[in-house]
């Protein structure tokens, strides 16, 4: 015998491949894409700020550091703001960052 709790838990039996027809399957998809592009963006400027770090650690570069930082942030902010840019612009930052940690 099923209890209440069960019975909202079991999902073999859920109609309309587990949407309802209230739910809007457009919007979870829309949803899930701007994740998806935040999650990319995010992990991008991770890796500029990590970057940066070396810059300021190994080349002793603090100011260079600091204005990656800036770079970083700023990149990562334009890149959320404008789909068609996207990660392109703190992955150009990331590549001059990793340039001035080998030539600096």
């Amino acid at each position: 015998m099923l209890n209440g709790a069960s019975i909202m838990a079991d999902t073999k039996h859920a109609p309309f491949a587990g949407y309802s027809p209230d739910m809007d399957a457009r919007s979870h998809e829309a949803t899930y894409g701007g994740f998806i592009r935040f999650v990319e963006i995010t992990t991008v400027v991770v890796i500029c700020l990590v970057l940066t770090l070396a810059v300021g650690g190994i080349k002793h570069a603090w100011l260079t550091s600091i204005f990656g930082v800036i770079l970083a942030l700023a990149s990562g902010a334009v890149g959320a703001m404008s789909p068609s840019v996207g990660v392109k612009a703190p992955a150009t930052v990331a590549i001059l960052l990793l340039l001035a940690l080998i030539f600096y």
